[in-house]
This record gives structure tokens, sequence and C-alpha cells, in this order.
């Protein structure tokens, strides 16, 4: 029989790394489904790829990586967490409500800003390349 171990450590209970194999694997399986869901994650994914593509041929140098992985990091973020209040909203009420509405559009909101700040950070990194 397969036993778990448990490390036990301090101010944790418990440390078991099949459960956190477990955490990684749902945390797998939540991308899967908001690929398969999901049509902005489609655009997103593009944008990434158009990114990645301008990095490698504009050779940008270890600041200018840092700042643009953070930003398509921090756009994947919020869309991912939009996504999840939705889905949640709607679970709640599918019929209209003032408050739900305003939660759908904030964080809907938080993505938009997250994807500005990359278009900017985009901007300050790949201009003067283009003019250089």
């Amino acid at each position: 029989m397969e036993q778990e171990v448990i490390i036990k450590v301090g101010f944790l209970k418990s440390f078991s790394i099949k459960a956190r194999l477990r955490s990684v694997k749902h945390a797998i399986d939540g991308v899967v489904e908001f690929f398969n869901t999901q049509h902005n994650a489609i655009i997103h994914l593009l944008m990434t790829a158009l990114v990645l593509i301008a990095s490698i041929f504009f050779k940008i140098n270890r600041a200018e990586i840092v700042a643009i992985a953070f930003s398509v990091g921090f756009v994947w973020a919020a869309e991912l967490f939009n996504t999840a209040i939705e889905k949640l909203a709607d679970m709640v009420s599918k019929d209209f409500h003032p408050k739900i509405k305003f939660v759908k559009d904030v964080s809907a909101a938080a993505v938009l800003i997250a994807a500005l700040t990359a278009f900017v950070t985009g901007l300050v990194v790949f201009i003067p390349k283009l003019f250089a």
C-alpha cells in the first residue's frame, strides 16, 4: 500500500507532497478549462506570442525581459481572476442585479488596467528599438 509522506515543521501542521501535486493538477485543469471556454484566452495567447517574438527579434535586455514578463503575467492573472469572478457571479444569480453588474464591471476593469499597463510597457520597451 502506498503511504503518503507528511512532514511536520514548526508552524506547518503538515506538508504533503501528494497534496501539493494535487493542487498543481487542479491549477492545470483550471488553465485547460480557461482555454476551452474563454475566447479572450486566445487573444491573450496571440498577444503573448507576438510579444515573445518581438522580444527575441529585438534582443531585449534582462531588465526589459523582466518588465515584459511581469506585464504579460499581470494580464494573464487579471483575466483568470476576472473569469473566476464572472463564473461565480453567474452562479449567484442568472438574473440582472446591479450589484453583480458592478462586480463584473470592476473585475473587467482590472483586466483593462492590466492590458493598458502591458501596452505602455511594450511601448517603452519596443518603440526605441524601432527607431534605433
